[in-house]
């Protein structure tokens, strides 16, 4: 279903809330592309909904685990077996867990406390990857203009930032989200 992001805040808690109660918890993706304001919906609905958020950019693959053959497997650029083992099997324990979040910026990882919650919320680009989308009880996805991602990716991240990802991460993105049929699998398309 369609909807614009002025309502969009408000559609999406009212269905965690109704899944939420048929179900007693609730699992969101919302994935799209870069710059279309997945962090913003993502932090608002987990203010709203009391959530527990993690980030697909704390998963993305480190240096030494990227080969050729890796990253010609769209959505191979993230640690999807990791997010697996800490993420999901986490979250089915049903009490607070901790996992390991990749600093791009200095290849490292940070130990992150995941306090248990009803209501999850996977955000970032991957965030429906298929080692888990059946897990997903409500999936999101925001688009937007090319031309708008790229003066709000510029105005965000510099220059420098927006030829890697004119160059690297959107065409890898774009991929992914064609190969897998993201936009076709979701609840609710999101337009910016």
């Amino acid at each position: 279903m369609q909807i614009s992001r002025t309502e969009a805040a408000y559609v999406i808690l009212n269905r965690i809330k109704e899944i939420r109660k048929e179900r007693g918890s609730c699992l969101v993706a919302i994935d799209g592309n870069s710059g279309s304001g997945k962090s913003t919906l993502a932090a608002q609905l987990a203010a709203a909904s009391g959530a527990t958020l993690f980030h697909m950019d704390d998963f993305f693959l480190p240096p030494q685990l990227r080969t050729e053959a890796r990253l010609d497997t769209p959505g191979g650029n993230i640690d999807s077996e990791r997010f697996v083992k800490e993420i999901i099997k986490g979250l089915e324990k049903g009490r607070t867990f901790s996992y390991r979040a990749f600093s791009c910026k200095n290849s490292s990882y940070i130990e992150k406390t995941a306090p248990h919650s009803t209501v999850n919320i996977l955000e970032g680009v991957y965030s429906m990857h298929p080692d888990w989308q059946s897990e997903l009880n409500l999936k999101v996805f925001l688009q937007i203009p090319p031309e708008v991602q790229q003066d709000r990716i510029l105005h965000r991240s510099g220059p420098e930032l927006l030829k890697k990802f004119t160059e690297i991460w959107i065409p890898l993105e774009n991929r992914y989200f064609e190969f897998y049929g993201i936009r076709e699998r979701c609840d609710y398309i999101v337009t910016v």
